[in-house]
């Protein structure tokens, strides 16, 4: 389930949406291989309808094991955008959790052999709060998400340090010079001034 761009705020955009790795699902996934393996073995040889009942139960109760998973790893989604981090979880009640990316102190992560094998791992985080430390589990490629949180950590930083000028667009600055003509700040010469400048650089 894609994070919705309503809950952007203004001017911000979404640089990952995951949902945690495909190992995830591993362990329903293999149950109902092997019940299916073996339903089919006990119609093939014939077994006693008792043992072949059993395994058809067995067979949904696997598949609904499966759905139940697959539908907490599809709304189980981790979101980086270019000023914060969302969690969210819940197929029926949701919850979630937000960082402001200015507020992360650390970022880490864990891997097991075997993990770095399949591409997984636990990305831990370390923020200025009342919780402080967050772990989110079983996310796929760690250390390729912690590279991309320092990078829109930087580019934060750089919005911070920018003035508010710099970030509009020159049609923007242009309105905004306008607004000022019209409160008497600027005189009509020195708003044209601007403008003419401004256009320049177009």
């Amino acid at each position: 389930m894609a994070f919705p761009p309503k809950l952007l705020n203004e001017g911000e955009t979404v640089v990952l949406d995951l949902h945690p790795h495909w190992w995830y699902l591993s362990g329903p996934v293999a149950v109902v291989v092997v019940v299916l393996a073996g339903t089919i073995a006990a119609q093939a040889t014939g077994a006693p309808t008792a043992v072949k009942l059993l395994m058809v139960a067995l067979v949904v109760v696997a598949t609904g094991w499966l759905l139940r998973r697959y539908l907490k790893w599809h709304t189980n989604n981790f979101v980086l955008t270019s000023d914060r981090l969302v969690h969210r979880a819940g197929v029926i009640a949701k919850h979630g959790r937000e960082i402001p990316l200015d507020h992360i102190n650390d970022i880490s992560y864990n891997q097991s052999v075997f993990e770095r094998i399949i591409g997984a791992g636990d990305l831990i985080i370390e923020s200025a709060g009342e919780r402080g430390e967050v772990v989110f589990p079983d996310l796929p490629k760690p250390g390729r998400i912690q590279n991309e949180i320092y990078r829109q950590i930087e580019g934060v930083k750089v919005r911070q340090r920018t003035p508010v000028a710099a970030q509009l667009s020159i049609p923007e600055q242009i309105d905004k010079l306008d607004e000022l003509r019209q409160r008497g700040v600027l005189t009509q010469a020195e708003f044209d001034a601007k403008k003419t400048d401004l256009l320049n650089r177009l």
